[in-house]
């Protein structure tokens, strides 16, 4: 993506670093390093940037998507099933969006030097799960004590 697109999408977060932190592309985050170090955290930081990106490239389409499908469908069926795929695609537009925003979050998060901690407990958040859900907010343990208790809850 050519670097005007990038500032036209808010994607050159943490362009104002002090000095670009060096990462080679196999780089991969260890236990045996210091927690959140700038490595550490320029990994997470591309890999949200990247996926803010993914996301809004599939939000352009599904848009263009929409706008090309609105034409008007004489069979009742297949009116149904277009007004049933819009539906789908709103709703996922819409979650899109959330996900969006909790990315933003977690590069604030990066910028503050509060990512990678549990905003529980305080304490860190493995980095396999930081890895495969770069905005998790809550350590595992924390989550599923948030989960039961919002599951007991719903049952009452």
């Amino acid at each position: 993506m050519p670097q005007e697109n990038l500032n036209a999408v808010g994607l050159d977060e943490g362009a104002d670093m002090k000095a670009e932190t060096f990462l080679p592309d196999d780089y991969r985050p260890a236990e045996d390093e210091p927690f959140m170090n700038e490595r550490q955290l320029e990994y997470f930081r591309r890999k949200l940037v990247a996926w803010k990106s993914e996301l809004l490239e599939d939000s352009r389409d599904t848009i263009e998507g929409l706008q090309e499908s609105t034409r008007n469908i004489p069979d009742i069926a297949d009116r149904a099933s277009e007004e049933t795929d819009r539906a789908i695609e709103l709703r996922t537009r819409d979650r899109q969006r959330k996900l969006v925003a909790k990315i933003d979050a977690a590069l604030r998060r990066i910028e503050e030097g509060e990512y990678g901690y549990c905003e529980v407990t305080g304490e860190p958040i493995s980095l396999k799960r930081l890895d495969a859900r770069p905005i998790a907010t809550m350590s595992l343990e924390a989550q599923e004590r948030h989960e039961r208790r919002e599951k007991v809850h719903r049952d009452d």
